[in-house]
């Protein structure tokens, strides 16, 4: 039976240890899937991987993780809403789809437009930010596809594999999600 937030190719399910730490731990540790994030250059071990696993399986208070499958149930990475501000009503936002033959499939931009309709309509949010080294065009384009746009760029502020990056922050409100969705929720 499906459970989980759905959208038109993806379904954001909560995190299960048994489902999804094998593939995380191998997404992890793989140069090809790290290569534009800030994780990936030291090796994560499986204690380590289970001990972030617990504590998100058992609900951080300002974090809340899903893991991203496609309709058909395979697990293709993860998506996070990350320091949750309800005062203010922001957060942050990442995703990572490990499953490289599932790249440039739309998965990603169909997980970002689910994960911002739970922000919008369930958690009461009005603001999401997120964040690219510069370089990474394929999460650009993604965050671009789901409405988030360009607001500013840290020059050099991240080490990653021989060069420093720029960090480009990104945005995404409720109208630029609505109008990425074409006006309707």
């Amino acid at each position: 039976m499906a459970y989980g937030w759905e959208g038109e190719k993806t379904r954001l399910v909560p995190l299960d240890k048994d489902r999804h730490l094998e593939n995380c731990m191998r997404w992890v540790n793989d140069p090809e899937v790290t290569e534009w994030l800030l994780i990936g250059d030291f090796p994560m071990t499986r204690l380590a991987e289970e001990e972030w696993f617990d504590r998100f399986c058992k609900g951080a208070p300002k974090d809340i993780v899903f893991a991203i499958e496609t309709l058909d149930g395979e697990h293709l990475g993860t998506s996070g809403i990350h320091q949750i501000d309800f005062r203010h009503g922001t957060a942050k936002t990442g995703s990572l789809i490990g499953e490289i033959a599932q790249w440039d499939k739309g998965f990603g931009t169909d997980a970002a437009l689910v994960r911002a309709r739970y922000c919008f309509e369930v958690l009461g949010l009005r603001l999401l930010q997120s964040a690219v080294l510069g370089g990474n065009e394929r999460s650009l384009r993604m965050q671009a596809k789901a409405g988030y746009k360009e607001c500013g760029r840290i020059p050099g502020k991240w080490w990653k594999r021989g060069a420093y990056r720029d960090e480009i922050v990104t945005f995404l409100d409720r109208e630029g999600w609505l109008e990425a969705l074409g006006g309707k929720p």
